[in-house]
């Protein structure tokens, strides 16, 4: 995207201002500005990150609310992993907290087990405590996305169980109407 005015160009793919005469000049001040980031990115507090990451991760979990994707992929094990790795170093520890064994968590993480409702139930008091001092969290969203996710499953593999189950369908005394 290029906008130009009074001869200045502004080229968002770089993220500064082209006020250059050269491409190399106007690379090396993207560079020095990308190192510059890094710099600062590095000073900041574990805290900070953290709070970073659930922030990136409410942000996720919304836009895919509002934008699903039809497809089989499993997001609330991904926004799950996400979450887990925001917060403790080991998941083991996370297991812990949350007063499920290892296995249990592992296999949710890997999708050889479902959730259970008490499992997405302390996964929401949970987040309530981690996201108190970070953003405004809908702990809600855990069962959104939850269900939304089966939601686009069935419907991203309808052409798998559709002509199975439309064979045991019959519509009797409807087609009399």
């Amino acid at each position: 995207m290029t906008i130009k005015n009074n001869n200045m160009d502004e080229s968002i793919e770089h993220g500064v201002d082209s006020r250059y005469h050269s491409k190399e000049e106007q690379e090396s001040e993207s560079v020095k500005l990308m190192q510059a980031r890094l710099d600062r990115m590095k000073n900041l507090s574990k805290g900070q990150v953290r709070s970073a990451k659930l922030v990136q991760l409410k942000l996720k979990m919304e836009n895919y609310l509002k934008n699903p994707v039809y497809d089989s992929h499993n997001y609330f094990t991904d926004f799950l992993r996400i979450y887990i790795d925001s917060i403790y170093s080991k998941h083991s520890e996370f297991a812990v907290d949350m007063n499920i064994t290892p296995v249990f968590l592992s296999q949710l993480i890997n999708n050889h087990r479902e959730p259970k409702d008490e499992f997405i139930m302390k996964l929401m008091i949970h987040s309530e405590k981690a996201f108190a001092n970070v953003c405004d969290f809908q702990e809600e969203n855990w069962y959104q996305v939850y269900f939304q996710e089966k939601i686009c499953d069935t419907m991203s593999n309808r052409e798998k169980w559709k002509p199975k189950l439309e064979k045991q369908i019959k519509l009797g005394k409807l087609l009399e109407i």
